[in-house]
């Protein structure tokens, strides 16, 4: 697969998820074990669950089709902790590209018990099971919303999410992103999620983090797709 960074707008995402068997899971169930094993001794709270990963992705004009398939997280963490060994997989999540009415960006800054401590993400989570619809399609526009409410304690009402589908790939990371505005500047937004954080006993972030321009693109703690994304929205805005 290729691994060049592409960037595509789309009006529309079509998911499914079809039965496979991941041969590569299979052929590695000691490594996966033992990598596991590391990764929950400092981080007892991580739970093996069940996650869609990407499997094939097609363009078509105004339209984006994923076909995703179904494994354990376990498998997922391992497949990541080995520099992603098997180049015919990807992980494709639904991300809200969170702004202020100012359009200056608010970020999170991971918890230090989450798998990505410290690293600074718009809210997103790979697709689970809870994303599976029993047509077996995957509703990556409710997983957005959801992650969204989770990670910043926002509503409903506390914002509005776009139409419009930016796609962000590179290969094996692809994010489909949806602008995500709030009635209020940045700042207000922030002491928002900051005061939700605050009441959370368990919150995902540890705090949040304004980004009104190109200066505030951090290379060490954020990843490459969304430093891309944002060097995108304000070269062409």
């Amino acid at each position: 697969m290729k691994r060049d960074l592409m960037i595509h707008r789309v009006s529309r995402v079509e998911a499914r998820c079809v039965p496979m068997t991941w041969e590569w899971a299979e052929q590695n169930r000691e490594l996966i074990a033992a990598n596991w094993k590391r990764r929950t001794a400092d981080k007892p709270k991580m739970f093996n669950g069940r996650v869609l990963l990407l499997n094939n992705v097609e363009f078509e004009q105004d339209l984006l089709r994923n076909t995703y398939f179904e494994t354990d997280y376990a498998d997922f963490v391992a497949w990541i902790d080995n520099q992603y060994p098997d180049d015919t997989i990807a992980n494709g999540f639904a991300m809200g590209a969170l702004r202020g009415s100012d359009g200056a960006f608010i970020c999170g800054i991971m918890g230090a018990h989450t798998t990505n401590a410290g690293r600074i993400y718009f809210a997103a989570g790979t697709p689970d099971l809870s994303d599976l619809r029993p047509d077996g399609t995957v509703d990556l526009a409710t997983s957005l919303i959801r992650e969204l409410e989770e990670e910043t304690g926002l509503r409903e009402g506390d914002f509005h999410v776009d139409d419009e589908w930016i796609i962000v790939q590179r290969w094996p990371t692809i994010a489909l992103m949806r602008m995500v505005t709030m009635p209020v500047t940045a700042e207000e937004g922030a002491k928002i999620i900051r005061a939700n954080i605050a009441k959370d006993p368990e919150p995902e972030l540890q705090d949040v983090k304004i980004v009104r321009g190109l200066e505030d693109i951090d290379p060490k703690t954020m990843p490459l797709f969304l430093q891309t994304f944002f060097e995108w929205v304000f070269t062409h805005t």
